[in-house]
Order: structure tokens, then C-alpha cells, then sequence
């Protein structure tokens, strides 16, 4: 019986199940979804005595009765969809989480624009300063006076 339930579970349960099957737009993105999978299994059992009034038959001997059970359960549950396009990979939610996860999750995209922005800013003070500055000289290339004296 245990085989039989691993193996239904082992079905039920693969990578597909938990990475879905990729899905491509219109705008060349790919949408990826993405589930959480938790099983369980619990079995037990027992022999009960139940004094004088059970009393097991001769070819028993002195055994007493027994009871148990056994039980499984599975959840699926959609976490969210990786989004990936040219330009990045984002996650998604399916579910709505608290403000501060929202943020937590936009950290890495802030970080990047704040870098693009320096980025550009630099480049844009460099290119001013070059167009502003005037030609250096290389000090090889002037002529050097004769010492008077």
C-alpha cells in the first residue's frame, strides 16, 4: 500500500507540476508559472485492552484487538508567475502580501534604476567637462626657452 501511494504522489508530483510548462506572449516575454507543493503522510495503530468484556478466542491466544489507520494529504498551491522579457526576470505574486513585501520585492529594480540613473549622470558631467575644458598641451611638444644669463 505504501509503494502504491508513493508512486500516485510521485506522479502527481513532478517538476511540472511545480515549474509549469513556459508560456510565450506577443511581445516575446515568457511566462513561467510557479506553484508550491506540500504533502504528508501519517500512519498509526494500536492494540486496545478492553478488560472483561473481550475475551479473544482460543486459536487467538492471548492477543488483543487491534485498530489503525493511515492517512495522506497534498496541497498545490500557486505561489506566482516568472515573467522574463529582453530586459529582465520578475516574480510575480498570486497572492497580495503586506506593503513591506511589495517593497522588498522592488529593491532590486529600484537599485537598478538608481545605478542607470548615476550612470548616465556621470557620463553626462564628463561629457560636459570635456566640451568646456581646454586642450591640453603636452609639455614635450612646447619649446623651451634658453636660460638667460
Amino acid at each position: 500500500m505504501e509503494r502504491t501511494t508513493m508512486e500516485n504522489i510521485r506522479d502527481m508530483v513532478d517538476v511540472d507540476t511545480v515549474i509549469g510548462e513556459p508560456i510565450l506572449t506577443q511581445d516575446g516575454s515568457t511566462v513561467i508559472p510557479v506553484s508550491r507543493v506540500s504533502f504528508g503522510f501519517v500512519a498509526g495503530g494500536g492494540e486496545y485492552h478492553c478488560g472483561a468484556r473481550y475475551r479473544a478466542p482460543a486459536e487467538d491466544g492471548d492477543r488483543l484487538p487491534f485498530g489503525g489507520g493511515t492517512g495522506a494529504g497534498v496541497t498545490l498551491q500557486p505561489m506566482g508567475f516568472l515573467v522574463t522579457n529582453q530586459n529582465s526576470v520578475r516574480l510575480l505574486p498570486a497572492q497580495a502580501y503586506a506593503p513591506a513585501d511589495r517593497i522588498i520585492e522592488l529593491v532590486p529594480q529600484l537599485l537598478c534604476e538608481v545605478k542607470t540613473m548615476l550612470k548616465n549622470k556621470n557620463e553626462k558631467e564628463q561629457a560636459r567637462k570635456a566640451s568646456v575644458a581646454p586642450p591640453q598641451s603636452d609639455p614635450q611638444s612646447v619649446p623651451q626657452s634658453a636660460p638667460q644669463g
